[in-house]
């Protein structure tokens, strides 16, 4: 039985690539988790998949200390490995009756009004590093793309009409807009080029930039301005989300600025407000009723 899933795994990887878009990374993250699996299978001897063997799996992941929403991506994997493994018609545990871990509620720390400023503003003077960094900062703050989005993204963009088509994941194509600061900070950056590279961003070699190297401006200018707040590309995002969610936004459209699957995922920005929904209850509630 190993052997014929380990033959299914090689075709699975392909309808990956070729029909649902993944990317190479992704992919390799699936086989991993599912290698993972069929490993533990092999080296248990269990002769088929029922509910007995998937929860003595989940007893295994437990035992290596993994986290629940670590645990989680393993079963996923393995989860949609099934799926595709009935979809072609093979007698197959039941996906579906694979349970998720409870995950806890996720918490998110954003920025303030003050320390966000500080940071979009920290880097100063007219060099192309500065340059570069202060439009960096502004468009990932703006759009609130993926650091990973960011990185490929091409100069090729009209500034004037200010929008950018981004393919993220699932290579699912989204519009993102630039707001006016945005916009005159990568005019200036772009004027300052003297490359013809047609990376958007590049480092001091002129080469692309990565994810890493803008993990590290960001944690670079966080410390420089005195934020305690751990500082990350995606704490950018989830502050974008939380602007415009704050200032009415809907959340449908919030979802598809920032290319979520799933409405779902954007809901996890919903208790942001909680301060605010405290100021309105505080102004508003109970105003008729007598004073004690």
């Amino acid at each position: 039985m190993i052997e014929d899933l380990k033959k299914w795994l090689n075709r699975y990887e392909h309808y990956l690539a070729i029909e649902k878009g993944r990317s190479n990374g992704t992919i390799k993250e699936y086989r991993r988790k599912i290698l993972d699996f069929l490993n533990w299978l092999e080296s248990n001897k269990h002769n088929e998949i029922n509910s007995e063997t998937i929860f003595n799996y989940r007893i295994h992941l437990n035992k290596r200390n993994l986290s629940l929403k670590t645990q989680s991506y393993y079963l996923i994997a393995l989860r949609n490995f099934l799926k595709f493994l009935q979809k072609n018609k093979q007698n197959i545990y039941e996906p579906n009756l694979i349970e998720l871990p409870k995950l806890p509620d996720r918490e998110i720390n954003i920025l303030d009004d003050e320390e966000l400023n500080k940071l979009l503003s920290a880097p100063q003077g007219n060099d192309l590093k500065s340059l570069r960094n202060r439009a960096l900062l502004e468009t990932l703050f703006s759009t609130g793309l993926r650091v990973s989005e960011l990185c490929h993204l091409n100069r090729d963009i009209n500034l004037e009409k200010g929008e950018i088509k981004v393919r993220g994941k699932g290579n699912r194509i989204r519009v993102v807009f630039l707001s006016q600061t945005a916009k005159k900070c990568l005019e200036n950056y772009l004027k300052a080029r003297k490359d013809n590279d047609p990376a958007l961003f590049i480092n001091l070699r002129g080469k692309r930039i990565t994810s890493r190297g803008v993990q590290k401006i960001i944690k670079h200018y966080a410390k420089k301005v005195g934020l305690i707040k751990k500082v990350t590309p995606h704490l950018l995002r989830h502050q974008f989300a939380t602007d415009l969610l704050m200032a009415g936004a809907d959340l449908r459209a919030i979802q598809l600025l920032l290319g979520h699957k799933n409405i779902q995922t954007t809901q996890i920005y919903t208790h942001l407000t909680n301060k605010e929904l405290k100021e309105i209850h505080r102004a508003f509630h109970g105003r008729r009723r007598a004073k004690i």
